[in-house]
């Protein structure tokens, strides 16, 4: 039996939180704190005078370098460990970011490392680098496993391209993903057995370890002990699979203690349905309708094998979630009015989020075609109890019309305050590029606008 859709008719609506800048600025300035930290024993370590000629000077570059990677790679396993305090204060999609951003700067850092210790040591020991790389990997213990960490970091770079990754199906980049922990494993070894700062005991190795256990530890709370909490407590379990359109599907949830469930509209679960074609998977999806404490929605654009099986989940399946992140939500808002702008599927956030914004929100409804269009009923229904503007946009990405809608005058033609709006974005890369730069040309303050990450 299929759930009630229609929303509830109390609307709780969350007050304007004028956050500035702090979470973001605290976090930028540890790391730059921690990286100074990083660094500063080599400095202290190293005598005026002392660089002088190429090899000393490149292998000194390289044990510079060297401190900047191990550094920054364990900030950026600290970004993705999901600790729900963290995703909470700062947004898991802006720690995503931040970690992305990142992570090209570990594998320039690893590879500079690796280049300039070989390039240095080559010099002070007069051979070539291949004789050099050889020496070092059958004479040094852990200087294999560093080796190995560094083809890591390099494939994972490699993974980072955007062409790349689209090429790669989603699971199999997360697994090689997750191979970033190996590395951690890999170069713990040849870090502290070799490196000129860390080998001796004292209170610089002291403060190395101490920061290895500390994310460990926040690694295993986020990752292990928060999602085994949250899911004894609530015990989700799907109630009823319902198709939208032909190519879309709703998954309704059922489970334990669901009014005390800790979740806003627009925010996303990473959820594990447990039967046999999907227990091993995980994906990431936005709740489609603001919480009741009877269910759980999420609305599903079917696209490939995995979003296909879910279309067969029985009534009863056990669902493993890992949530809610996202700083998508009415509550992290800076005005009263807020302009919504979705494409396609990316109107799932927005859908859930419209129960919890105060009346008189504006919504622009973007798909190629009118078979693209989902949830429709429920917009039209929100948008007269809610007092909305709801504008749906059909065509193609050339139609002239379509295009003179998202332009910085026509959105101010259907939205005249707009900048004095809040403006959230959901839905293909292209789409909100364009909505992006046209909302600014229009007066919208980067402060005000709010995206949500589409692509897996």
């Amino acid at each position: 039996m299929r759930p009630g859709v229609r929303p509830g008719s109390a609307f709780p609506t969350y007050v304007v939180e004028r956050r500035g800048p702090g979470p973001k600025r605290a976090l930028v300035t540890l790391f730059w704190v921690g990286l100074v930290l990083a660094v500063l024993p080599w400095w202290f370590a190293t005598p005026a005078g002392s660089l002088t000629g190429a090899g000393p000077t490149l292998s000194a570059a390289g044990r510079i370098v060297g401190l900047v990677a191990g550094y920054v790679l364990l900030v950026q396993v600290l970004l993705m460990s999901r600790v729900p305090a963290l995703e909470r204060w700062v947004g898991g999609d802006r720690l995503a970011r931040w970690h992305r951003e990142i992570g090209g700067a570990v594998v320039i850092a690893v590879l500079s490392h690796v280049a300039l210790i070989l390039l240095g040591y080559a010099k002070l020991d007069r051979i070539s680098l291949f004789g050099e790389a050889k020496l070092l990997i059958t004479r040094y213990d852990n200087m294999l496993s560093a080796f190995l960490a560094a083809g890591i970091i390099a494939a994972l770079g490699l993974l980072g391209v955007r062409a790349v990754r689209k090429a790669v199906p989603y699971e199999l980049w997360k697994w090689l993903h997750l191979s970033s922990y190996a590395v951690l494993l890999l170069g713990f070894g040849h870090q502290f057995s070799h490196g000129q700062q860390l080998f001796r005991p004292g209170p610089v190795r002291t403060g190395w370890i101490a920061f290895y256990l500390l994310v460990l530890a926040v690694l295993v709370w986020g990752r292990v002990l928060a999602p085994l909490w949250f899911n004894l407590r609530h015990r989700l379990t799907v109630a009823d699979v319902v198709a939208e359109s032909p190519d879309t599907i709703s998954v309704y949830l059922t489970g334990d203690r669901l009014a005390e469930l800790d979740v806003l509209g627009g925010q996303f679960f990473r959820w594990r349905f447990l039967d046999r074609g999907s227990w091993w998977q995980s994906h990431p999806f936005s709740v489609s309708a603001a919480r009741n404490g009877r269910w759980l929605r999420l609305t599903v654009k079917v696209v490939g094998a995995h979003t296909n099986d879910l279309r067969d989940l029985e009534q009863g399946t056990r669902v493993w979630a890992h949530g809610p992140s996202g700083t998508f939500t009415a509550a992290h808002r800076t005005c009263q009015r807020a302009l919504l702008i979705a494409g396609g599927i990316g109107i799932t956030p927005i859908r859930a989020m419209l129960e919890e914004l105060p009346p008189g929100a504006a919504v622009i409804y973007r798909a190629s075609r009118p078979t693209d269009v989902v949830l429709a009923r429920e917009l039209d229904w929100l948008a007269e109890a809610r007092d909305i503007d709801l504008w749906y946009v059909i065509g193609s990405r050339e139609d002239p019309g379509p295009r003179q809608v998202l332009s910085p005058g026509g959105l101010r033609r259907l939205v005249p305050d707009l900048p004095n709006r809040d403006v959230y974005l959901c839905g293909p890369p292209g789409l909100v590029d364009l909505a992006q730069r046209a909302v600014r040309k229009a007066g919208v303050s980067r402060q005000q606008i709010h995206v949500a990450g589409f692509e897996l």
